[in-house]
Formats: structure tokens, C-alpha cells, sequence
């Protein structure tokens, strides 16, 4: 008996086994099933068409077919809101339907909506049906206990029926697992299959698949087959029918496990087949094998065993199990029905497993069964590069015809755009470098050559000549990870190796005496850090290379701030020392590692015998508070600059404090050291003398910057320029500023003035003040834009530091009165008893007090 539903798109289907399936005409699929205990009767609309418009269905059990899952499904399928919506609509119409209550619970079941499924129980007389989604629903919520109850009581409703009482135990099991307790469920399987002589074993075998990890699937899945076996069930749908309880109540994949089983009966009779053909007589083989009937039966077989092995083998590839792949498509194989994509697909199934010699064969299988694909070097590539036989690989897709060759990117291609990349990180790097691996000095020409050798170089190349688009930042990655750099911080001490000591020598092999001892050291354990490549300026820089000793000291600040890493060498600082051993080295005194720990952004400080202070191995000290806080009590430096520092001319004199207790070997250095703070770039000339270089510097601070902060010093006049300092030290009292004053000072100030000032005056001078220059030299000479207030009187007062300096008394017009302190002898005089030459003070003129923007900062990293 069939029928339509008014609109065309359902098909309903009666059969002897008082089983009514709905079925969607679109994809031809099972939607719902209605099993029934007496004759299926059904209504139609009346018209002449006989369209059936409700169908009654007594003591039907509602059971929802979806996709299989192997588990309850989670979410809410259309064909699961669809199925709500139904019986949302059959309780709407009879409220005493207590079978599609039970069904709203199966179906919010399926969905893990707990609380909804044990809601509709208020609504359920008992029944099996009502007992059973009680309990799962209990189950899911992990009331065990309860749930047990449940399941108990449902028995009272089994009528002594054998079957009903099976079947009600394995779901009781099933509710277990998928509360996901697991042993508890298989436990209560395996017991049942084993005291009940009658219980229905495949049953129990489909609750078991469907109840196993992963790693005993396939074992639960050949009980499964054995079974099948055993009760010669004739096809799927004999299965579905008699067992499709479990796939409408938990969503379980039955296709899928018969598939399974079929693949595995064909799979022995194949095997039985090629033992027969291999150990019968010619006579036999003859008769097996000769003759239309003969050979159109074994066509048929063969054939047959293809499409099912293969169509398993696809679904097993896509699901990454690459053993049952690997034995489907041999198989296959095996029946001499093969095309390339199966030998294809064996070769990826066999890389998944690292088989590259097997994945291999087959690779070139592909190549000799169709020459005319690019699949098959493809393939070849792919298995030789995941071997790590990179130059095979890049020999593998030079050697595919032309016409292919569109599939893969030229090699020298691929090669420019890695030398492209090689040099723009090299910019930044020295030339020179010591190899850590080799202990060899090496220039750029050996660096770029040793990594063309390398095997990072060969997986790179071998990687993109496969893919369109060279991925810059793929070749980025693995070029800045081969040339990562450390560079050393440390203190010149005795002799240190210069480059002609170690130059085509093997570092390792010199003898361990001095700065030698230390450079094996800074090679050893920047190679255990995993970096190749390290730098250390006593022999990396050819110092007697006017040229090179120039363009490195304007570089080095550079250098250090693009490095992976920096170490930082204690030598005076022992094993195990506590915190303040930093503060206290001569590393700390030292003018050149100042910018060797404000550029760097990685840096690790280490003691004497080349462990980490205070034993700290995290990978960046600058992260650590302790240490960071140390270095900045120490150096008068905040902890935010360490961390964080970027060279510029913003707050010049500060950055100048904190270079004026530091000093050098050389006295030059004490100047050139601070190039790369400032970001300046100027000539090195060794022989000019402290005072010169230090001028120069100093100079291009306030000419580009135009910061007259540079002119706050105590000290000595420079010969370079009257108006700077001769020694750095200058610099290490802070920069005076005028104590804040309040609003209400300001004012009063302001208010006093209206009476005072012409406002005509006050313009005039606002605009004179705006119209003056910035600051600048001209060939040595101070163009300095400043406020002159005429001096009245001078009296000198008497101190306690008579020998050192002189105190004044100093009134200036336009000025309250001062007190100033020089080691110069001044004139006294007094308004009426004037001096013969007049006295000016001098107010350098600093247009930031305008509070406008400073534009000079825009060029700040």
C-alpha cells in the first residue's frame, strides 16, 4: 500500500511487518517510520485523487531517521525541528497522545537537550516507550541512579517478551556509553551476548561498533562482519530494517558498518579465489578461466570487488585511516583493475603513514600509466620531499615534460626571489660573522653560500616550486631563522683576539688562554641556543680597516637592535651571586655598553662561568622585573626605556646624564659611543681628541634638533665651542626645572601685568619671540637665538667654598634677583658706581614654551 501526501513531495509505504515509512521524494531518503501493532489504516482528503491527508497510526512508536553520527547528535537538524514541529502539532491536537510526548523526548534526546526531554515526562503515563526516554534522558543528565529506576521499571512493560527484554537491556547500554561510561556499557554488552543463548548477537554487535574508541574499532568492526556472516543477511536494507531502532534513537551508522562488512566477505572471497586459481591444476584453471560464462562470472566478481574496495579505500583516505586505505586499493590492485588514481591514492595513503619507499613506487606508477598528468610528479615531489630528499625533489618537477612544467614554479625563479630575501635581511647584519657550528670567521659571501648548502635552503626551494604563489613570508621565516644572529656585550680585558688571530682558523682548536677562552665560550653557548651565526667586535671588524672600523661603529647600534639575541658577559660577576652583582660590575662603567643594552629587544646577562644571572633561563631578561630593575637603579634609567628604548633626539640631555659616570679606553669612544642613541650618523676619526668629538656630537644634537637642553652643563668649556662642555661628565647634574606654578599665581601674574604692559608691546614681543630662528652652528660658532637682560650690580658674597667657586649677588633689569656661582672672578659694581664695560645675562630662548607642537620630533622611531 503507498500514498502521496497532498502536496507531492511525501510517499508513504505499508508493509506486512506492520511498518509504515515515510519517504522524501526529493533525495529518496527515510524521514519516519511508524511501527504498529494492529492493520495500517489511513485517511484521504476526499477528493478523487485519493491523497492521503492524515494517516492513524495506533500505538505508534515515532522514531526520527537523520544523518548517522555514531553518537547522539548535538544541535538542531532541520529534519529534527521538523519532526518536533509534527509532534508538537499532535499534542496540540490530542493532549492525551502520550506516544508523541515519549516521541518529543527522543527527539529532544537526539538533540542533548536534557531538561526539555525529562520536561515532557510530566505529561507521560508509563509504558516501555515512556520508561526508555526517561532513563536516557536521565542518563544524559548523569543521574545514574535514576536512570536505572527507569530503565527497571520499563520491564514491567515487556510482556515477558524475550526480544522486548534484550532490546531494552542494549539500550540501557547504549544510554552508558553515550553518558560516556564507557567500560560500564561494554561491560553490560559482552555480558548479555554471553548468558543469553538466545540474545541477538548482531545486535549486540552493533551496540558494540557503535560503544568503541578508535583504537578497537576495527576489532569490534570484523565481530560485526563474523556475525553478518553467520546470519546470511542479504543486503543492507535487511539490516537497516530489523535494527533501524539504533539508528533513529541515537543516529548510529549502519550503512557504514555494513559497508565495512561487505568490503571484508569480498575481501575473503577474493582471497579464496586467487588460493583456488594459484594451487588448482592447469586443467582446472582452463575451465575456470576459458569460456563466455566462465569469463563474463569472473568480469562480474572482479568488478564488483573493484567499486566496493575502492569506494572503501576513498572513504578511509578521507577519514586518515591510511592502514584500511592501503589494503582496500591493493585490493584493487590485486584484481588488476587499477587505474592510476588508485595507485595515486595509495602513494598519498602510504606518505600518510611514512612510507616514502612504497609511496614512491607508486608515484612513479602514476607517471608510467598516464605520462600526460601532472598528478603523478606531483606526487613524486611530494613523497620525495616529505622523505627529506630535497634535491631528488627539485630534480622531480625539473624533469616533467614542458607542457606540464606550468604546474610548478622555474626553479630560478624560486631561487631569485630567495636571494631577493636573502639580502634584505643581510642589510642590517655584519659582514663579518663567526660560524658557531664550524667555529670558522665568515664573510657574507661564505654565509650566503653555506646556507645554499643547507637543508633549510633545499626544503624551502623544494617546497615552492610546487605552489603559484612563492609565499614571501614563508621565505621571510626561513631566512631570518637561518641567519639569526647573537651578538656579545662585554668588557675588553688584557688581550683580546683581534681578526688576524682567529682568521682561517678553527676557533675550538686554539689554545684557551685569555680572550680566547672567552670567545670559545660565547660560540659554545650561543650554539647551544640553537644560533648559528654570532658577532663579537674585538674580532669580527678588521680595526686596522679605516673604512670598515667607521662604517661598523656607525652600524653597531644597529646591529645589536636587529640581533636575535645579545649576551651580555659578566666576568667579574661569580657563580651563584646575589642580586646587586650586576650594579656592581665594571661592565656597568664601561661608555660602549650603554647602547649594547638599550638597542637590543632579546638579552640574557650571564656570570663568569657562563650561566644565567641569578640563575634566571628565561629567554629574555628584559622581561624580567627583577633584573631590569636592578639595571635601572644602576644606570639611572627607567625600566620602560630598557625595555622598550628607540634612539632619537627626544630628551637629549637626559640620555646625555646617563653616558656622564661611563668611560672608555679610547677617548673618542666616549663621543662615538653615543651615535646610534641619537641616531646620528658622523665621521669616526680616531687622533681628534675627546673635547672635538664630543663638540661635533653634541653640535648636531642642537642643530637638528634644535633642543637647547644640550647647553645646561656644569664643568669646563670646551676649545671646540665656549658654550659646550669638555668632558661628559658635565652632564651628571640633572636638568634644572622651574618649579610649576599654581593657577592662582598665574593669575595673579597675568592680572598684574594689564596695568604694566601695553597689550600693542606684548603683541610685539610674542611675535619677535615666534620670528627667531632655531639654534644652529656655522662653522663652530653658536647661533643661538636668547633674551638679553643688562646687568645693574654684582656683589660678591662670602662662602664656605672659597677655593673652588665664587658666589654673586646679581641683579639684572626685567629680572628679580639672582645668586649665581662661577669659578670665574667677576667685577663688582653697583648701579651708581657702574662697571667700565657692561655685564649682560643671556636667556637662550627655547621656543617650546610657546607649548607648541615640536615638529623636530617627528622623525622619532
Amino acid at each position: 500500500m503507498i500514498a502521496l501526501n497532498p502536496t507531492g513531495t511525501l510517499l508513504a509505504s505499508a508493509s506486512e511487518d506492520h511498518q509504515v515509512r515515510i519517504w522524501r521524494l526529493s533525495d529518496h531518503q527515510t524521514i519516519a517510520i511508524f511501527t504498529c501493532t494492529d492493520l495500517v489504516y489511513s485517511h484521504s482528503s476526499g477528493g478523487r485523487d485519493k491523497m492521503i491527508s492524515k494517516w492513524a497510526v495506533p500505538s505508534s512508536e515515532y522514531i526520527l531517521k537523520d544523518q548517522p553520527s555514531g553518537h547522539v547528535l548535538p544541535g538542531d537538524t532541520p529534519k529534527e525541528q521538523a519532526a518536533d514541529n509534527l509532534l508538537t502539532k499532535e499534542i496540540n491536537d490530542d493532549s492525551n497522545d502520550y506516544n508523541s510526548y515519549a516521541n518529543r523526548s527522543f527527539v529532544m534526546a537526539r538533540k542533548a537537550d536534557w531538561d526539555h526531554a525529562l520536561m515532557t515526562h510530566s505529561s507521560i503515563q508509563p509504558s516501555l516507550m515512556g520508561c526508555i526516554s526517561k532513563g536516557i534522558a536521565l542518563c544524559g543528565k548523569r543521574q545514574f541512579q535514576n536512570a536505572m529506576k527507569a530503565f527497571d521499571l520499563g520491564f514491567l512493560f515487556v510482556d515477558a517478551n524475550l526480544k522486548k527484554t534484550h532490546l531494552l537491556l542494549l539500550i540501557k547500554a547504549i544510554a552508558l556509553f553515550n553518558a560516556h561510561e564507557h567500560e560500564e556499557a561494554i561491560l553490560r554488552v559482552q555480558d548479555l551476548a554471553t548468558t543469553c543463548p538466545s540474545v541477538d548477537i548482531l545486535a549486540c554487535q552493533i551496540v558494540e561498533v557503535n560503544s568503541v574508541d578508535g583504537v578497537h574499532y576495527n576489532e569490534a568492526a570484523d565481530h560485526f562482519t563474523s556475525a553478518v556472516n553467520t546470519i546470511r543477511f542479504s543486503s543492507m536494507s535487511a539490516i537497516h530494517s530489523k535494527y533501524d531502532v539504533f539508528v533513529v534513537l541515537f543516529g548510529w551508522d549502519l550503512m557504514s558498518l555494513w559497508r565495512t562488512a561487505h568490503q571484508n566477505q569480498l575481501q575473503e572471497a577474493f582471497k579464496a579465489y586467487r588460493y583456488m586459481m594459484d594451487t588448482a591444476d592447469e586443467a582446472t584453471q582452463a575451465r575456470c578461466l576459458i569460456g563466455p560464462q566462465a569469463s563474463l562470472g569472473r568480469q562480474n566478481f572482479q568488478r564488483d570487488c573493484s567499486m566496493h574496495f575502492t569506494a572503501g579505500g576513498d572513504d578511509a583516505l578521507a577519514a586518515g585511516n591510511y592502514d584500511r586505505a592501503i589494503e582496500l586499493y591493493s585490493a584493487v590492485i590485486n584484481l588488476d583493475l587499477a587505474t592510476d588514481t588508485i595507485f595515486a591514492n595509495r602513494s598519498k595513503a602510504r606518505s600518510g603513514k611514512m612510507l616514502w619507499d612504497d609511496a614512491l613506487i607508486d608515484a612513479k606508477k602514476v607517471i608510467e600509466l598516464n605520462p600526460s598528468s601532472y598528478i603523478g610528479y606531483q606526487l613524486k615531489h611530494a613523497v620525495l620531499h616529505g622523505a627529506h630528499r630535497y634535491d631528488e625533489a627539485i630534480e622531480a618537477s625539473n624533469s616533467c615534460s614542458s607542457n606540464l612544467r606550468q604546474q610548478y614554479i622555474n626553479p630560478s625563479e624560486a631561487e631569485v626571489a630567495i636571494q631577493e630575501t636573502i639580502k634584505a635581511q643581510l642589510n642590517d647584519v655584519p659582514h663579518r660573522l663567526l660560524d658557531t657550528f664550524t667555529g670558522r670567521l665568515c664573510d657574507r659571501e661564505v654565509q650566503i653560500s653555506a646556507f645554499r648548502k643547507s637543508t633549510e635552503y633545499k626544503e624551502l626551494l623544494s617546497s615552492l616550486l610546487v605552489h603559484i604563489d612563492l609565499r614571501k613570508e614563508r621565505i621571510k621565516d626561513v631566512v631570518a631563522t637561518y641567519f639569526r644572529c647573537v651578538t656579545l656585550s662585554h668588557r675588553w680585558e688584557g688581550k683580546e683576539p683581534l681578526l688576524h688571530d682567529i682568521k682561517d682558523k678553527v676557533v675550538d682548536e686554539l689554545e684557551a688562554v685569555g680572550g680566547i677562552t672567552k670567545l670559545q665560550s660565547f660560540c659554545k653557548t650561543a650554539r647551544a641556543a640553537g644560533y648559528r651565526w654570532g658577532w663579537i667586535d674585538s674580532c669580527c671588524i678588521d680595526q686596522a680597516n679605516n673604512v670598515e672600523l667607521q662604517k661598523s661603529l656607525n652600524s653597531m647600534f644597529t646591529w645589536y637592535r636587529t640581533s636575535a639575541l645579545t649576551m651580555v658577559y659578566l666576568s667579574d660577576v661569580p657563580p651563584s651571586s646575589k642580586p646587586g652583582a650586576l650594579a656592581r660590575s665594571a661592565w656597568n662603567t664601561r661608555g660602549w655598553t650603554v647602547p649594547e643594552f638599550l638597542a637590543p629587544k632579546v638579552i640574557r646577562f650571564y656570570q663568569s662561568d657562563w650561566t644565567p644571572y641569578l640563575d634566571d633561563h628565561s629567554p629574555n631578561h628584559k622581561k624580567s622585573a627583577a633584573i631590569m630593575q636592578e639595571l635601572g637603579d644602576a644606570t639611572g634609567i627607567d625600566a620602560q626605556t630598557l625595555v622598550a628604548f628607540s634612539p632619537g633626539m627626544i630628551n637629549a640631555r637626559e640620555k646625555l646624564q646617563w653616558a656622564s659616570t661611563r668611560f672608555t679606553t679610547v677617548e673618542e669612544d666616549i663621543a662615538y659611543s653615543l651615535f646610534g642613541i641619537f641616531g646620528v650618523q658622523l665621521p669616526i676619526m680616531y687622533g681628534e681628541k675627546k673635547q672635538r668629538a664630543l663638540g661635533r656630537l653634541l653640535q648636531e644634537i642642537v642643530a637638528e634638533s634644535g633642543d637647547i637642553t644640550a647647553l645646561d652643563w656644569v664643568g669646563t668649556s670646551s676649545e671646540f665651542n665656549s658654550c659646550l662642555p669638555a668632558h661628559i661628565t658635565s652632564y651628571k647634574t640633572s636638568l634644572y626645572t622651574l618649579p610649576p606654578i599654581s593657577e592662582d599665581e598665574m593669575q595673579r601674574s597675568v592680572s598684574s601685568l594689564q596695568d604694566t604692559v601695553v597689550v600693542e608691546l606684548a603683541l610685539k614681543l610674542y611675535s619677535s619671540l615666534e620670528r627667531l630662528r632655531a639654534p644652529r652652528f656655522d662653522h663652530r660658532r653658536l647661533h643661538l637665538p636668547c633674551i638679553v637682560f643688562p646687568v645693574t650690580e654684582i656683589r660678591r658674597r662670602s662662602t664656605e667654598h672659597k677655593e673652588s667657586y665664587f658666589t654673586y649677588a646679581v641683579k639684572a633689569d626685567g629680572l628679580r634677583d639672582l645668586q649665581i656661582s662661577t669659578e670665574d672672578k667677576l667685577s663688582q659694581f653697583t648701579r651708581g658706581k657702574p662697571a667700565r664695560r657692561p655685564f649682560l645675562l643671556v636667556r637662550p630662548w627655547d621656543r617650546r614654551l610657546f607649548e607648541l607642537p615640536d615638529h623636530g620630533d617627528d622623525t622619532e622611531s
